[in-house]
């Protein structure tokens, strides 16, 4: 899928196993821009006799640091966007980190050449569209189902009454607590441990439920059979993937004291709480849970038979995916964890210990998903050429209204920021793509899923199937045909 040309001349080669390399070419005055700029930033930081802090001329910064110290770091911070315009010029999907050739910094007045070689998406041959068959599950909404949805409206509308007993599971207690960490211990089995203050390890008046696996082993277990007025010492144990990294793995101490045991009192199942719950009858609550239970169902069917139709078109179509292609794609998926998860303090080394996994181990499991995620890359990417699939100013805005909603701006507010940052034509291409994916869903001709089990089990190696859809699409991290367009 095209993007725009940027500031850049951008030449491509094809290279065998689905690679490419990209010969780019900076103008002379982008590289005498990122220069100037360069300088005066710098200008800004140095300090020379006869010059007002931040006020040192560009040309004597040049003449000071010299014009190739400078142009390297220009050129060093360019690089990105460069790269960027390059791959958007080229018109690519890139896979995996890219081999870059900077060569030689140009001479003044001259022009700045490089070259990249990285994977590429690979080209789809596509198959048959019309009349493809995929399987689609009907709605299927029990009394069961229908029990558990009251159920968890009757625990969410439970009261917390007073327990004239010891704590058990399920209990809720509320504590005053202190808690100190492990320091280091001694040989002397007689010596107290030495301990220090635990950050923010001191609360009142704390509400705490008595279940297994709560968020600091041993803590919850040790406030089991405890009475009102009782006081206990508590040993636990921080998760190895704790949001706070100084405290991941740690051993504490906690002193508690017990000022309240309460017992989750659930509301009788009867007409009173039918109309607490904003009906007027039982049964009228049991029909409006079964009528929102089959609306959710039609909604996850639905996504499944468009990504069910998008994996059958993918089957049958003709690509070339290299192992290396499929191995970087596993990779980018994994770094992207890795990115999520250090947002929420949890290191590389903390969730591969957690998991008890070795990082090669896990790239392994990841590259089923890395195969079909580039398969259906490379289907959308034929599929928009093939049918001509454009989109407009104003698709784009309806695409950004939930996000605009969220946010309580305009959309056309985040467009105009997409295009700022040049970020526009990626968001085309997805929109591009959700309009692709609804063309093969639309043209699909669903079928039972016990009809494609009974084809399935009559087809044998020795014949190939006529069709050979996709029965489900497993969960992943990757983008599928159900989730919403990417936010800005």
């Amino acid at each position: 899928m095209a993007g725009v040309p940027g500031a850049v001349k951008t030449t491509v080669t094809e290279l065998p196993g689905s690679r490419v390399r990209l010969r780019v070419q900076v103008p002379a005055g982008e590289v005498q821009g990122r220069l100037e700029r360069k300088a005066r930033q710098l200008g800004r930081e140095l300090k020379l006799p006869g010059f007002r802090r931040g006020k040192v001329p560009p040309a004597l910064v040049l003449q000071r640091l010299g014009r190739e110290a400078v142009l390297e770091e220009a050129v060093r911070e360019g690089l990105s966007s460069w790269y960027a315009d390059a791959i958007g010029s080229a018109g690519i999907v890139p896979v995996g980190d890219p081999k870059l050739d900077l060569g030689e910094l140009p001479r003044e007045g001259g022009e700045l050449a490089f070259s990249i070689e990285i994977g590429v998406v690979p080209r789809a041959q596509l198959g048959e569209l019309d009349g493809l068959e995929v399987p689609r599950r009907e709605p299927n909404v029990s009394d069961e189902d229908v029990d558990r949805e009251i159920e968890a409206l009757r625990d969410r509308l439970a009261r917390l009454q007073t327990a004239p007993r010891p704590a058990a599971e399920g209990d809720f207690v509320v504590v005053d607590y202190v808690g100190w960490l492990a320091d280091g211990s001694s040989d002397d089995p007689r010596a107290q441990p030495r301990r220090r203050p635990l950050p923010g390890g001191e609360g009142r008046d704390q509400l705490v439920e008595l279940r297994p696996g709560g968020l600091i082993e041993g803590f919850e277990e040790g406030l089991l059979g405890a009475s009102a007025g009782e006081t206990r010492t508590i040993e636990a144990t921080f998760p190895e993937d704790y949001s706070d990294a100084e405290l991941a793995g740690a051993a504490a101490l906690f002193e508690v004291t017990i000022k309240e045991v309460k017992l989750k009192q659930l509301p009788e199942l009867d007409e009173d709480f039918a109309i607490d719950a904003g009906f007027d009858s039982l049964a009228e609550l049991r029909e409006d849970v079964r009528r929102r239970l089959l609306e959710a169902q039609e909604v996850e069917i639905e996504s499944e038979f468009r990504a069910a139709a998008l994996d059958a078109l993918a089957a049958q179509a003709q690509l070339e995916l290299t192992p290396a292609l499929v191995d970087a794609r596993a990779r980018e998926m994994w770094e992207r964890v890795m990115h999520s998860l250090s947002h929420r303090g949890i290191s590389r080394e903390a969730y591969l210990k957690v998991a008890a996994r070795e990082e090669q181990e896990i790239l392994a499991e990841m590259q089923p998903d890395a195969e079909r995620a580039l398969r259906r890359e490379a289907v959308l990417a034929a599929l928009v050429e093939s049918e001509g699939i454009s989109v407009s100013d104003e698709e784009l805005t309806q695409a950004l209204a939930p996000s605009a909603e969220r946010e309580q701006v305009a959309p056309e507010q985040l467009l105009d920021g997409l295009r700022e940052r040049g970020r526009l034509e990626e968001l085309r291409e997805e929109v591009a793509a959700r309009k692709a994916i609804e063309l093969v869903a639309a043209r699909a001709k669903p079928i039972s899923v016990g009809q494609a089990q009974a084809r399935e089990a009559l087809w044998t190696p020795e014949q190939p199937p006529a069709r050979e859809p996709a029965l489900a699409t497993p969960r992943s991290r990757l983008w599928t045909p159900g989730d919403p367009t990417p936010e800005s």
